[in-house]
């Protein structure tokens, strides 16, 4: 379960970002996990749960948007979700398009106490 990585990872970070801004207690936690980046959000909260254990972060809140799969067409720049991974423009039906979200893992924000 890669997910205990990535959950030790945003700890460390978190901890790292806390005390660069004086030490406040950590109150909640912003994560952005996208469609494609293979992290499965349960499997995510479920190891940061255990990682932060007895730690300053255990009762911090852990939010996670999901956010999905979205593509941009080239031609005529509309901006649309992908639905059963077909990529054509619905408003031209050009294939010439390319993601523009979808990929994410990242800290979104932190809120400090």
């Amino acid at each position: 379960m890669h997910e205990l990585g990535i959950a030790q990872t945003i700890f460390s970070s978190v901890l790292e970002e806390a005390r660069a801004h004086g030490g406040g207690r950590v109150a909640r936690i912003g994560l952005r996990i996208g469609e494609l980046s293979g992290v499965n959000a349960e499997a995510l909260r479920f190891s940061f749960e255990i990682t932060v254990q007895g730690t300053d972060l255990e009762r911090a809140e852990l939010d996670i948007e999901e956010v999905p799969l979205g593509f941009r067409c080239t031609r005529c720049e509309h901006e649309f979700k992908v639905v059963d991974y077909q990529t054509a423009c619905p408003a031209c039906g050009s294939t010439d398009t390319r993601a523009v979200r979808g990929d994410e893992l990242q800290i979104a924000y932190l809120e400090l106490e």
